[in-house]
């Protein structure tokens, strides 16, 4: 028989393996990895989104706020002093990065390498002094003696300044959500994205996605002996898929040989089900950037359309690249020659988003009082009345926020009021003009945080909050919804 050569049964069966389309080969993989301690992170969407960098990991707040973004598949890079202390406090689920925001040296681009967003719970301690039961400090009572355990112009101004001027430079753009950023390898590549050629329909083409200096190669050689004619990379589906919803479309960064490819979206978990696929054609050995709105998308079964199926954007489970000679419904690609094939690729990008907070601080309640006209200070909290004793710490936190208004990264500022150990879940008030007084727990302050790196409504904000009498919180769109943005 005309152009028929050797099919190799063994990679046909490595590659349903592999994706766990023969479920008994896939759980012997598993069992295998569990057995030799591979502690690989899980193939999740979420995951691939970046990294949040949590300054002040080891404090009341920012032990929290770590241990709630672990618990829902967050990456996390925690900023600490003492690595072996943070260790200790933290787990082994989060990485450390050993570093101090009051000296800028420390503050480098590996620091930032992937992350997305910066959550800061750092800040000054003043010295307890009368705190004899453990119910004053549950209930937010604290009475401080008139010195601090460092400086607040150095913690609560300089480190904000210079944690905000390092962000600045290395956050990504505040409407892209990154998918794949393939310049700064991540080890489970191979545990990620995995070849799928004509094999698995009889033919011979081979290929492979590795990394290299500038990204990653997707590189082969396509064959159309067997009836054949494509090879393709596809990432298993992420266990948490990824939700792009209110993005406009994917942005590729790629160089290419002049050939056509495509890229497909899979929004079910099926192995064989619909892809949603958009050609482009590259040109030789010159970097492009591939821009592709949602609605130009083709939903296609085996190459042919398929009429009214949907992309789901809340649940896109897997990426795909392919080099075909058939574009679709018989057509056949112009830009298609059999043979070596490669495709550099430096990065999947989400384009088009919401813009949300790139940067959460946490200040306090009270910045804007010391010396306002009309403060009854008998009134106020220690911190307020004291601020002057304890090296003008709120004066410096207002500072702080300043550099962070200024800086042109999208923002939330939080003020809570008299943070508490009690446990949260209460329903919350939230004011701005810097006048309400009260307490919360550090345990509903964590999850504000957390709730607000997914808030685009809610950027460029400072707003006070505590806790109040009412039924326990249902709706956070609604709550940052009341919100005005800062002038």
């Amino acid at each position: 028989m005309k152009n028929r050569a050797s099919w190799d049964a063994g990679r046909f069966v490595q590659t349903l393996a592999y994706f766990d389309v023969i479920p008994f080969f896939g759980c012997i993989q598993r069992l295998i990895k569990a057995v030799i301690g591979d502690n690989q992170y899980k193939s999740s969407g979420e995951q691939k989104m970046g990294v949040i960098l949590v300054a002040g990991a080891t404090g009341g707040v920012g032990k929290r706020v770590v241990r709630r973004l672990v618990d829902r598949h967050y990456l996390v890079r925690a900023l600490v002093r003492d690595v072996s202390r943070a260790r200790e406090m933290l787990g082994d689920k989060v990485e450390l990065f050993e570093g101090d925001i009051t000296i800028p040296e420390t503050l480098t681009a590996e620091m930032m390498l992937d992350v997305r967003a910066v959550i800061c719970c750092t800040g000054v301690r003043p010295v307890e002094g009368d705190t004899q039961t453990r119910e004053k400090y549950y209930q937010g009572i604290k009475f401080y003696m008139p010195e601090v355990v460092d400086s607040p112009e150095i913690v609560d101004y300089q480190g904000i300044a210079n944690l905000v001027q390092v962000a600045g430079r290395y956050l990504p753009k505040a409407d892209e959500k990154v998918i794949f950023d393939f310049t700064n390898p991540f080890a489970d590549l191979k545990e990620t994205w995995g070849a799928v050629d004509d094999v698995v329909m009889g033919g011979v083409s081979a290929c492979e996605i590795r990394l290299i200096s500038e990204g990653a190669a997707f590189a082969g050689n396509v064959s159309t002996a067997n009836s054949g004619g494509f090879a393709s990379v596809r990432t298993k589906n992420f266990e948490i898929p990824l939700n792009l919803t209110g993005y406009t479309g994917v942005e590729l960064r790629v160089k290419g040989d002049g050939k056509r490819y495509k890229f497909i979206l899979r929004s079910e978990g099926k192995w064989n089900g619909i892809g949603f696929s958009y050609s482009f054609d590259t040109e030789p050995n010159r970097w492009i950037t591939v821009r592709i709105p949602f609605d130009e998308f083709i939903p296609v079964f085996r190459a042919k359309t398929v009429p009214d199926a949907k992309l789901e954007l809340s649940s896109i489970y897997a990426c795909q690249l392919m080099l075909s000679k058939f574009e679709y419904d018989g057509g056949l690609n112009p830009h298609f020659t059999p043979g070596g094939f490669a495709l550099q690729v430096e990065s999947i990008k989400a384009y088009g988003g919401a813009v949300k907070p790139q940067f959460i601080q946490i200040s306090s309640a009270g910045v804007t009082r010391p010396g306002r006209p009309g403060i009854n200070l008998e009134e106020e909290p220690p911190a307020v009345r004291m601020n002057n004793q304890l090296g003008g710490i709120l004066t410096w936190k207002l500072r702080g926020e300043d550099a962070i208004r200024a800086s042109g990264i999208p923002y939330m500022i939080i003020r809570p009021c008299a943070l508490t150990e009690k446990e949260g879940g209460k329903a919350l008030m939230l004011d701005q003009g810097d006048n309400i007084k009260g307490q919360i727990s550090r345990e509903d302050i964590a999850e504000l945080c957390l709730q607000a790196i997914s808030q685009p409504q809610a950027y460029n904000v400072t707003f006070e909050v505590k806790e109040t009498d009412g039924a326990a919180l249902a709706n956070w769109q609604e709550l940052f919804a009341s919100l005005q943005a800062d002038k």
